[in-house]
């Protein structure tokens, strides 16, 4: 079998990804070889692969797959080999074959789901209970902006949103694409210019605003979040599709209406073993009773990971992307 795996010895555009071989590998302790059935693409790919996450090279890419345990090292008594497992976290490399990675990176993974859906869930689904949950404490009637509503990432948004019963607005790229988010339950769904979101918002909610923002697009979105969000409301700020947020003054918030602003990392809400297994059960529930569909708009070889970056980075997407060994 020709096991490989996909580095970067340099930082740059998609051509960057190289391709090399992978032996015979031995886990060592608290380690398990997991051979990969789907790996999920991630626009924090992208941002490792060019440089605007900074990474010590050359590195792997990619940090989520689902797949089946061959082996384990010393010690290792949360996988066996033959258990269905998934992971988002742990040393860049998922972009392979197959790989070790430390077990307590993994998490068994639900008969009733799909390898390929869940390679294209385990970070955004996890980020979305984060975002949602610890974060943004999400209630029924609330009112929320999701940006790129469409996306794989804020397509799980807005269902599970809905789920709270949350009032949701949501903006997105297209006209079809909006449609897209109002299908997936979205209350209100714009594809308007970013600078006429605000005035729309206002509008819904009696000039009030929403109570939470949720915006993986980054520098292109961040004046309409900052104009759309309620008094004393609070902007998740999660990503940089379109580059990073300029810098920002406290000022800047407290003329807004005393606003809330995180820019969280997933890795410091799933830090322990205990609070990684409960958030991954808690998306778990949220697929298996339907209240969260996962769509896998897209799947390319492995192989052809460089082209999968560039229709990422070119809006070309729906849903979540698979890569598949």
């Amino acid at each position: 079998m020709n096991d490989y795996r996909l580095i970067i010895r340099a930082t740059g555009g998609p051509e960057v990804i190289e391709r090399e071989s992978v032996g015979a590998l031995t886990p060592g302790k608290g380690e398990a070889v997991v051979r990969h059935h789907a790996v999920g693409l991630n626009f924090i790919d992208t941002y490792q692969r060019s440089g605007l996450y900074p990474q010590p090279l050359p590195s792997g890419l990619g940090s989520e797959a689902a797949g089946v345990v061959e082996a384990v090292g010393e010690g290792v008594t949360l996988v066996a080999p033959g258990d269905r497992v998934a992971y988002a976290r742990g040393r860049l490399g998922a972009y392979a074959t197959v790989r070790t990675i430390g077990a307590e990176h993994l998490v068994k993974l639900p008969d009733a789901i799909r390898f390929e859906v869940a390679a294209g869930v385990m970070l955004k689904g996890l980020t979305a209970d984060m975002l949602v949950g610890e974060i943004g404490e999400a209630k029924a009637g609330q009112h929320v902006l999701v940006h790129a509503a469409a996306g794989g990432m804020g397509s799980i948004l807005v269902q599970w949103l809905k789920a709270l019963g949350c009032i949701v607005i949501a903006h997105a790229g297209s006209a079809e694409k909006a449609a897209k988010a109002k299908a997936l339950g979205a209350d209100h769904a714009f594809a308007c210019p970013l600078d006429q979101l605000a005035e729309k918002v206002r509008s819904l909610t009696d000039g009030r605003g929403v109570d939470l923002v949720l915006d993986g697009v980054g520098k292109e979105s961040w004046a309409a979040s900052l104009a759309s969000t309620a008094k004393r409301g609070l902007i998740a700020s999660y990503g940089n599709a379109s580059g990073p947020v300029p810098p920002i003054a406290p000022l800047e918030l407290s003329r807004a209406g005393s606003l809330f602003l995180t820019r969280p990392t997933l890795f410091d809400y799933v830090d322990t073993r205990e609070r990684l297994e409960a958030a991954a059960a808690r998306l778990f529930a949220r697929i298996i009773d339907g209240s969260v569909t996962v769509e896998i708009g897209q799947t390319f070889p492995l192989a052809d990971a460089a082209e999968a970056h560039r229709a990422l980075e070119g809006r070309r997407t729906n849903g979540s992307t698979v890569l598949v060994p």
